[in-house]
This record gives C-alpha cells, structure tokens and sequence, in this order.
C-alpha cells in the first residue's frame, strides 16, 4: 500500500487545505485509491478506511470530516459545532463554510472544479464544489457573500485555492453548455474556445474553462488576484494520479478537496 500523499496548500500556517490524490489507502479498480466519498458507490469499509488514514494525518476524528451530497445546485450551508452531526445538514449542500477549529470540510471532485476560502482575519473557511452548473449559476460567488453575512468576511481579506479540475483542452461541451454560459454573461471570448471534436459527428466544439470562470467570479467579489492560488492540475489528463470521471466514468473514486482550522496551541 502506498503512502498517503494529498496535494497540500500552504494558505496559512493556521490552516490544513489540500487534495487528495489516487495515492494511499485502500479500494480496488476505479475506487483505487483513497476515495472518502459515500456517495459514489464505493465499497463502504473501503470508504470508512480511508477516512481512518486521512483523520489520523489530519489530526482529528472520522466523524469531524465533513463530507456533503452534492447536487451540482448553489445551496451554502454553515457548519458549527452544534450542528456538524446532522446528516440533513449536508443533503443537496454544493458549498460549506465553518468557523470551528478541528472540523474538516471539503468536497468531492472527479472533474468538477474545488474551490477552498480561507479569511484569516475573522478563522473561517469555505469550500465550494463548482460543477459547470454551479459556475453558470455563480455559487463562489454565493458563497462569499455567505461569508460575508455569516462570519463578517470582507473579500480583500480573503485567499483562495482553485484545485484539481478539468482543463479547457480536455472539457469538451456541446451548444447548450456554451449557450447557458453565455446567456450568465461570461465573456466567452475569455473562457471558451473552439477544438477539433473528439468524435466524428462535427468537425470541432466548444470548450470551456472552468479554471478561468471561476478565479474570475472570486475576482469580481473583490478577493485580490495575488490572493488566488491555481492548481493547474486537469484530472482527465492525469486520471493516474487524479479521479476523473470523464475519463473513468461516474462509478469510480472521488478526489476529496478540504480544509481544517487548526486549533489554537
């Protein structure tokens, strides 16, 4: 069995944020390895192992990692300490924030683009699963004004990771995709582009990038571009390292993008 070895982000030294990797723990085939994910049918003592190994490196219990059922909607729900064992408080959730040391939150990805929040001056934290719908529908930005009604956050004081997603070259979408983002109002001459079809029905589609989409919705909520740190990692073009469900197809593992508020010592 390989170590575990997640992507860690160096956003303050008050924080642990990072990202999985198909690296350490257990599971078979697409699952392998390192899935904590319930929600995509992996098997469950897999699932409850490799939640065992990532709270031993983060410190914490299994029972503190918060991980919630995603919808690909644009509901943003506060995590507290009252309230973090409440299984209704993760059903149909796309982004969470808390402001309680030791829990981990996070979100699961195989394509669809993490998003970690960080605001040093008020110790909280968000993490946002941003699929093309919740970008079309702008849920980073929904987010930060959750913060900023919630915990007082102001933008400025705000850093930002952008994790393992899917690139531009590898995200291949048909009219409709293009056409939602247009009528949002995205510049689309900034973020899509036209590439040879990976099938013979057309000579060439649209692509679009979510990396840019969204390091331009944090930009536009006033967080500082130097405070935004991007991954650069495409899941689809390194599914040996990443899970991609694009290129593993949805019964497989999920990458586990989270972040914990330290304790104060």
């Amino acid at each position: 069995m390989n170590l575990f070895r997640p992507i860690v982000y160096p956003l303050s030294e008050h924080v642990k944020a990072f990202s999985t990797t198909r690296r350490g723990g257990v599971g078979r085939g697409n699952y392998a390895t390192m899935n904590v994910t319930h929600y995509c049918g992996d098997d469950e003592q897999h699932v409850q192992e490799n939640r065992r190994i990532l709270a031993e490196w983060l410190g914490t219990a299994p029972e503190r990692i918060i991980v919630p059922k995603q919808t690909h909607q644009t509901e943003v729900n506060l995590i507290t300490e009252e309230n973090f064992l409440q299984k209704e408080r993760l059903e149909g959730v796309d982004a969470i924030i808390t402001t309680t040391p030791g829990i981990c939150i996070g979100v699961s990805t195989a394509d669809c683009i993490p998003i970690l929040i960080y605001d040093g001056e008020k110790q909280a934290a968000a993490a946002i699963h941003a699929g093309w719908r919740g970008t079309v529908n702008r849920i980073a930005e929904k987010t930060i004004w959750c913060m900023e009604k919630w915990c007082g956050s102001r933008p400025d004081d705000l850093r930002a990771v952008i994790g393992p997603g899917i690139s531009l070259e590898a995200f291949e979408v048909g009219d409709e995709v293009y056409d939602a983002f247009r009528q949002a109002g995205f510049d689309m001459q900034h973020i899509a582009k036209r590439f040879p079809a990976s099938n013979e029905t057309t000579k060439e589609k649209w692509h679009i990038d979510l990396w840019e989409c969204n390091r331009h919705q944090l930009i536009e909520c006033g967080i500082p571009d130097k405070h935004i740190r991007l991954s650069g990692i495409c899941t689809y073009q390194q599914c040996e390292d990443f899970f991609s469900a694009r290129r593993l197809g949805i019964h497989s593992g999920r990458i586990y993008t989270g972040v914990m508020l330290l304790p104060n010592k």
